[in-house]
């Protein structure tokens, strides 16, 4: 056995751009093995013939084999094998192409809420159209406007979820129409979540169309809300307006966004006129 033939594992590292423990995680679940040990030095040895194993290895690591499929690979190669393999690999990755440009819709949108919700000018009523949107919500009536109970409520709307972010930033509450109208503004009717499009939401869902509101943004957590009602219901009573179903009071900074409960940043609408909420 020629010595020039045979790398130690330091080497074989250096040579393949590998950790020493990625090398001994491989002989650990067998993918490659030493070529010789020495037994009083039980230092590990390759040989240059299976230069070739570590390239096939890496190469299909790069991109994104399985080890497991790799080690099958080694074990019985063929052209049909690796194009079984190759083919397989695409599929996964146009999945994960398509996951991550969902991913990045939905950090996008998340960006456009914070920079709105930067720009707030929290206290001052306005009038103007919210666009349609896709929410699903469970009628749950509670006088008890804590985090606590809001946060059961959402595990509820979440519970045949897989994908929890789905659910991040964007959660609201309502109050019916009835209850606003008899000033009962401690206690709220829904829990809602708003979905973005891309969304897939595997519980009963309603969609709303573009209707007029009367808004108001405030910062605090929600005990604050009922100041802010009080304000929004005296605006509509002084210009005659007709409310036309539920508000919808949502979080745009919250827990998720701040540790400092002082900037937490919640947005009221009311729907006004004759505009129809949901179908």
């Amino acid at each position: 056995m020629e010595k020039n033939d045979l790398f130690r594992i330091g080497e074989m590292a250096k040579i393949f751009h590998l950790s020493v423990g990625t090398l001994r995680y491989y002989e650990k679940i067998g993918l490659i093995k030493p070529y010789y040990i020495d037994l009083n030095s039980n230092y590990r040895y390759y040989h240059i013939s299976q230069f070739e194993n570590f390239n096939t290895i890496r190469y299909l690591r790069i991109l994104g084999m399985p080890l497991d499929k790799i080690s099958e690979f080694l074990n019985d190669r063929s052209i049909g094998s690796i194009k079984n393999m190759l083919n397989e690999q695409k599929d996964e990755i146009s999945k994960k192409i398509k996951e991550l440009t969902l991913i990045k819709r939905k950090i996008d949108n998340r960006l456009v809420q914070l920079e709105s919700a930067e720009k707030s000018k929290p206290g001052i009523i306005k009038i103007k159209k919210v666009p349609s949107r896709k929410i699903a919500w469970i009628k749950k009536t509670s006088k008890v406007r804590n985090d606590i109970n809001i946060e059961f409520s959402i595990r509820e709307l979440e519970k045949n979820e897989k994908n929890a972010m789905v659910f991040f930033g964007k959660v609201g509450l309502g109050i019916s129409k009835e209850n606003l109208q008899k000033s009962n503004y401690d206690t709220y009717d829904r829990v809602f979540l708003i979905l973005d499009k891309e969304d897939k939401y595997n519980g009963e869902t309603s969609f709303i169309k573009e209707h007029k509101c009367v808004i108001i943004r405030y910062f605090g957590g929600h005990e604050e809300a009922f100041k802010q009602y009080k304000k929004l219901m005296v605006f509509i009573k002084e210009n005659k307006l007709e409310i036309t179903g539920f508000s919808q009071e949502i979080t745009l900074i919250d827990y998720g966004y701040s540790n400092d409960k002082s900037r937490f940043l919640t947005e009221i609408q009311i729907p006004i006129s004759d505009s129809p909420i949901i179908l």
